[in-house]
């Protein structure tokens, strides 16, 4: 279990373009996913959801109704000719398609002539810990068009939303969509910080009862995932309060009044990441304390230990020098010499007061307080 959570904690390395690549170059990885293309057409009282192969595709089921609102969801980044087409036909600079690709950056808002650009990180927790991904956006007059590297996403409840014609997604406007995907993408930290605060709750327990280097490898684990967490929902409420203060003529001000809630929602996951932080901070000390009080108790019972064989060791030293009882040249007899070897009971005599010094011994530490586990 220990080599489970050392092997979990290794940090994530991202992929970029080699340095020295021409700004706007759009560049694959080896491993990247063919494009889905899913497509959704809706107005108040209108829905329509079909699958798309490519630019073509896309340009005709935007082109037939464009009085309506569209929302071109596309998963997977492995086609660069595609990507190239999408990039001219939508407007879309080759640098914004390089931060698309480039599929690490920092939550963020620009606003163009024609289309807004937002990025966004999408959590979401896996056995071998959190996974941060990034959905990127482009929200234009009628259009939202948002792009992903993976095909797993988060996004499933804001399509069953526009499905069922819940709520107001149909009633408005592309900026209300972009809103719903990005509120979405922050009710997923809510789960992921629940189970954090069990896992903390448990690990609490378990350290006051079993300190293990196991279960700090688990506290440190957490604590390396709560400032990831911290790092993307900075950045996720810098980019809300961008849209809110920001004169967008894309954005209307009823859809910020939407985004206004967002932004609580960002100031309440903040709270909690920085809650945690501060409980990982205290289930360290609590380790340390931990263990050094178990040290503590070892050498008090060592200590003890020692005690009581200080003075038996040196009665036992003491009689062990075997001084001579007569003179060896003379024959006279030496009384200051021990004359307690050759007592008949000075064995007994020695074994009975080393007996009465231990259990005095015993009984002084026993008064003190000092054989109790506290």
């Amino acid at each position: 279990m220990k080599r489970q959570v050392r092997r979990r904690s290794k940090i994530k390395r991202f992929r970029h373009a080699p340095p020295g690549t021409s700004p706007g170059m759009i560049t694959i990885r080896e491993d990247a996913l063919l494009p889905k293309i899913k497509a959704f057409e809706y107005g108040p009282d209108y829905f329509r959801e079909i699958e798309l192969k490519g630019l073509n595709d896309i340009k005709q089921f935007i082109n037939d109704k464009p009085d309506r609102q569209h929302w071109i969801d596309i998963r997977g980044l492995g086609d660069k000719i595609f990507l190239e087409e999408l990039s001219d036909y939508f407007g879309i600079h080759r640098l914004q398609m390089e931060d698309v690709v480039n599929s690490y950056q920092r939550p963020k808002m620009e606003d163009y002539e024609n289309h807004l650009f937002v990025t966004s990180r999408c959590i979401r927790e896996t056995d071998a810990g959190i996974i941060d991904e990034q959905l990127s956006l482009f929200v234009g007059k009628n259009y939202v068009l948002s792009l992903q590297e993976k095909y797993h996403d988060l996004l499933d409840p804001v399509r069953e939303r526009i499905r069922n014609g819940k709520g107001y997604v149909r009633q408005f406007g592309p900026d209300y969509l972009a809103y719903i995907l990005m509120d979405t993408v922050l009710d997923n930290f809510y789960p992921v910080l629940e189970h954090l605060g069990d896992k903390l709750d448990d690990l609490q327990d378990e350290l006051l009862s079993n300190p293990t280097r196991n279960a700090l490898d688990k506290v440190l684990f957490i604590k390396r995932e709560l400032i990831l967490l911290r790092r993307v929902i900075w950045s996720e409420r810098d980019k809300i309060n961008d849209v809110l203060r920001s004169n967008l003529k894309l954005v209307t001000d009823n859809s910020k009044l939407f985004f206004k809630d967002s932004y609580d929602h960002c100031i309440q996951i903040l709270d909690l990441v920085e809650s945690y932080r501060e409980v990982t901070a205290s289930l360290m000390d609590v380790y340390h304390s931990s263990v050094s009080n178990r040290l503590n108790q070892v050498m008090k019972v060592l200590t003890i230990i020692s005690t009581i064989f200080i003075p038996l060791t040196f009665i036992v030293g003491l009689y062990g020098m075997n001084f001579a009882h007569t003179d060896s040249t003379t024959g006279n007899k030496l009384p200051l010499n021990m004359p307690e070897l050759y007592s008949p009971y000075g064995y007994i005599t020695v074994l009975v007061v080393m007996i009465v010094i231990v259990v005095l011994q015993l009984i002084f530490f026993f008064r003190k307080g000092w054989l109790s586990r506290s």
